[in-house]
């Protein structure tokens, strides 16, 4: 069943696409990129989530980065 999202794709695409942008106006390599993104990751759940969720929302993100990039997905 498709997850139903309460933005729209044009959001998605166009942050998605400036997030992109600034990785290679900076030549950032994949590993540099990755740990970037990861640290923007917990800068948001440490920022914007109750410590008590902190944990859950950290697991589901992971949860859902691993489906995106298996093989049958």
């Amino acid at each position: 069943m498709a997850i139903v999202s309460k933005y729209s794709n044009e959001q998605v695409e166009t942050l998605l696409s400036e997030l992109l942008g600034v990785m290679e106006k900076h030549n950032a390599p994949t590993d540099l990129a990755l740990m970037a993104l990861g640290n923007t990751a917990t800068v948001i759940i440490n920022g914007k989530i109750a410590q008590p969720h902190r944990a859950a929302i950290a697991e589901q993100f992971a949860k859902a980065l691993s489906a995106s990039v298996r093989d049958d997905a």
